[in-house]
């Protein structure tokens, strides 16, 4: 029976005492995952999980205080939604999100820990090994993933989810976890666009047009992305080489 290995990022103040109360407690569970303590969830980042997985380690579980009692008030708000966020880069890069998993432990639920750590593992050696161990492309998306979760525009979206989701604004609106997604997607699929674009322009410098093609997108978009990165100053280009986005795109790209 496949053994898998599994990374969990536990929090100081709830999940990780949960989990010494689970030891103190003998609570038997498997021995599988590796723990490392972060003061708070809400420390989680999509790279440290995006890199576990890149690793080949089959799982990643991140555990933290129940909502509403969070030691730092609200850090537990910010883990739900970068694990959100990162369960949806892994599905673009084709690794099933089902690897990652988010659960709320307190100091006193020890049985608890020990009965998600056995149910995790369980589930994992049914899904067998992580594909991105022997599949050398998944683990160059999963590197491109985390250039993408370490964009701003995505940052800062993430860090204001509860404000947009929980609270009214100034209008007395507020937006539904299913549009905040819906516009998380968006994002997402836009900043994949312009590293994909990047990457087409460093290896290859095709025209504006061959890239519109080989990644299905019309021209006009490409166009915008293109200025976009322009605007971001990951790309160069003067009036004098302008012409070049419609031929071919040479010598653009900033030395960094």
């Amino acid at each position: 029976m496949y053994e898998p290995k599994i990374l969990g990022f536990l929090c100081n103040w709830c999940s990780y005492a949960g989990a010494d109360y689970a030891g103190v407690s003998r609570f038997s569970y498997p021995t599988n995952i590796r723990i490392i303590r972060l003061m708070c969830s809400g420390r989680i980042d999509p790279i440290f999980i995006l890199t576990a997985f890149e690793q080949g380690l089959d799982g990643v579980l991140v555990t933290g205080c129940h909502l509403a009692d969070c030691h730092y008030l609200s850090g537990n708000y910010y883990a739900k939604y970068k694990v959100l966020i990162t369960k949806k880069l892994l599905e673009k890069c084709g690794l099933d999100s089902r690897r990652l998993r988010l659960e709320w432990i307190s100091a006193a639920e020890g049985l608890q820990f020990a009965d998600l750590v056995t149910d995790f593992t369980g589930f994992l050696r049914e899904l067998g090994a992580s594909p991105v161990k022997t599949d050398p492309e998944l683990r160059a998306y999963l590197e491109r993933a985390k250039e993408v979760g370490s964009e701003f525009r995505l940052r800062w979206f993430t860090s204001r989810a509860r404000d947009l989701i929980e609270f009214e604004n100034a209008y007395g609106e507020r937006i539904s976890e299913e549009k905040y997604s819906k516009i998380l997607d968006d994002i997402i699929n836009q900043e994949l666009n312009k590293h994909k674009i990047l990457e087409l322009i460093k290896k290859r410098g095709l025209s504006a047009e061959e890239i519109a093609h080989r990644l299905h997108l019309p021209v006009e978009k490409t166009m915008r992305y293109l200025i976009t990165l322009s605007d971001e100053h990951k790309i160069n280009f003067t009036t004098e080489n302008y012409v070049a986005i419609f031929t071919k795109i040479e010598g653009v790209i900033e030395d960094k």
